[in-house]
């Protein structure tokens, strides 16, 4: 095994170097009752690659627009980064066009921020077309998520507030993985996770009644999304 790059081992804040990726398609309804239409919609996974911390964005369509909502919406809550990893989809190099070119008009139309925006700017990197391993960090993420997505909904389909708050909470169970003992009590069952570098604490959540219950078909969107 090679030596790990600097961006997994380089102390830093969460997603200063983020690798992005993308899952599905997941059907989305346009509305709860029945006959709604339905489309597809993508799954925008982002990870951070020195903390493992991950954040999930749902994507409308599978353009360069599209992602660029995403990623302004990540960017929002979790900063700017410094570097984007990703693969070479064609998705990602229409992006990082059009951010380059955001770029470029915003600072003729603000010199006076350009030095500050300078500092902010970061860089995208793509893998080689032919080394997919090199993409492993976010590809185990979308492993990760499509493990919980197939084993709990099957091929229900949701409202995008439904698959919303199902991704949400998805996004708080991966961020909750333990990395280390606390301490070396036996005991002691806490852990290191990566909720401690988002929030400074575990990401706990009140705990729901259970909802095993052989009769679905008489439970609430809620109680299925729950269970």
């Amino acid at each position: 095994m090679g030596q790990l790059p600097a961006s997994r081992v380089t102390p830093s804040r969460p997603f200063t170097h983020t690798g992005v990726d993308y899952a599905g398609p997941i059907t989305i309804k346009t509305w709860k009752g029945r006959g709604a239409k339905t489309y597809k919609a993508w799954i925008c996974v982002f990870v951070c690659l020195a903390t493992s911390a991950i954040h999930i964005e749902v994507v409308g369509d599978y353009s360069a627009k599209g992602f660029i909502a995403a990623y302004r919406r990540f960017t929002s809550r979790r900063g700017i980064p410094r570097v984007m990893h990703s693969d070479c989809g064609t998705t990602f190099i229409g992006a990082d066009k059009e951010l380059k070119k955001l770029f470029v008009q915003h600072t003729k139309e603000h010199h006076h921020i350009k030095t500050t925006l300078m500092n902010d700017h970061g860089q995208w990197e793509f893998n080689p077309p032919t080394a997919p391993h090199m993409g492993g960090k976010w590809e185990a993420a979308v492993k990760s998520i499509k493990f919980h997505i197939s084993r709990t909904t099957r091929e229900a389909s949701f409202s995008i507030g439904e698959i919303n708050t199902l991704l949400t909470q998805i996004e708080a169970i991966l961020n909750s993985r333990p990395i280390h003992p606390l301490t070396d009590d036996p005991n002691d069952c806490s852990a290191l996770t990566t909720g401690y570098f988002l929030i400074g604490e575990p990401l706990n959540t009140i705990s729901d009644p259970s909802t095993d219950d052989p009769n679905a078909s008489i439970m609430s969107r809620w109680q299925f999304i729950q269970q």
